[in-house]
């Protein structure tokens, strides 16, 4: 993993032409406009996925580097003043921090040139029941919720934890509140849950939600993603087909899943295949992980250090200075922003960072 260095105390050295300037926004060499920042909590999960991490020995980051409420608020107003409209909260598991609701609330409270940003949360549903009321009235305003079996032993043995009905708990909750549309994401993988798509899409048409399948990518902490055991999008549109007709769904702009209509609608899946039919050339997301780097790809093998630029300032620094060294940093991330991943090329190296270290 290839860090950018930051000299401590003051900015990056960025040439100040390309300083960001509000007016235009987050715009990179290719021009993609950025308007989506995903916000890692934690790298700490309460489940142990197969296709995520090992069940055993993970090393987590120190408590200490990963970043404060305030530094998080602080980072999520600079981007919004940039142009960043939507911020989502990942993990890990964005759950398991106990201060969640006041990170919901107050990045909630952040506007931008275009008025109020909006905040999501990907979550595994554990606790979910328990916090959502808190959460909603909070600010939160979209929720996806990861399920990729209703099966128990299935469930069990991949995540292995027996917690499938607190999940299913959590995705109640979210059905029966206002946070709508309500997505339910669902890794397709071959041998353990390839047989159940189209049980998982009814699922979801009876919760209310909609199903968006994920194609495996090769962001196990394990690094034992093969691409040839990998289920394609083809594979699950045609498992899909033999239930119901699918109708694609137009004006996709830089979402990351296709959508389908079912049977006519008002029903939808969707198919995120960043494998088989990359869609890099509309992506207007960035990431920060949980320590504060950030990164502008999931695959990058490249991450911009925020933290130590912010934290090695002098004590009595300028909060104008301290918001000036985080849109430098933030900037200098979006100008190194690659065409694409690169998963299709001889060449690619997988990111050492696994998905929960990285953040959805």
């Amino acid at each position: 993993m290839t860090a950018v260095p930051i000299s401590l105390g003051r900015p990056p050295q960025v040439p100040a032409a390309t300083v960001p300037d509000p007016a235009v926004g987050l715009v990179d060499t290719h021009g993609r406009v950025h308007r989506d920042l995903r916000i890692s909590l934690t790298d700490r999960c309460s489940l142990r996925c197969t296709y995520c991490m090992p069940e055993q020995g993970n090393e987590w980051l120190a408590r200490t580097s990963i970043l404060t409420t305030d530094e998080i608020v602080e980072i999520a107003q600079v981007a919004a003043g940039l142009g960043i409209r939507t911020f989502r909260l990942t993990g890990g598991e964005p759950l398991l921090r106990t201060d969640i609701v006041d990170v919901v609330r107050r990045v909630a409270a952040i506007s931008g040139p275009d008025g109020p940003v909006e905040v999501a949360m990907t979550t595994n549903g554990i606790r979910l029941a328990e916090v959502l009321p808190d959460l909603v009235d909070a600010g939160l305003t979209r929720l996806n919720i990861s399920i990729d079996t209703i099966d128990r032993e299935r469930f069990a043995a991949l995540t292995r934890r027996d917690r499938l009905d607190d999940v299913l708990e959590g995705i109640a909750a979210a059905a029966a509140s206002d946070l709508k549309p309500l997505k339910l994401n669902a890794v397709a993988m071959r041998g353990v849950n390839d047989d159940q798509l189209a049980d998982l899409v009814a699922f979801a048409m009876e919760a209310g939600a909609q199903l968006r399948f994920i194609e495996q990518m090769p962001l196990d902490a394990g690094h034992t993603w093969d691409r040839s055991a990998m289920v394609t999008r083809e594979e699950i549109l045609a498992a899909l087909s033999e239930r119901w007709s699918l109708e694609p769904v137009p004006g996709r702009g830089g979402a990351p899943a296709e959508k389908w209509r079912i049977d006519g609608g008002p029903h939808e899946v969707g198919v995120i295949a960043s494998v088989t039919a990359p869609f890099c050339g509309a992506c207007d997301r960035l990431r920060l992980t949980a320590d504060g780097q950030f990164r502008n790809c999931l695959f990058s093998l490249t991450e911009y250090d925020v933290t130590s630029a912010v934290r090695g300032m002098p004590g009595d620094a300028a909060p104008a200075d301290r918001r000036r060294v985080i849109a430098e940093v933030l900037h200098a991330c979006v100008l190194g922003k690659l065409p694409g991943h690169a998963i299709n090329d001889p060449s690619f190296l997988q990111p050492a960072r696994g998905m929960n270290a990285i953040g959805g």
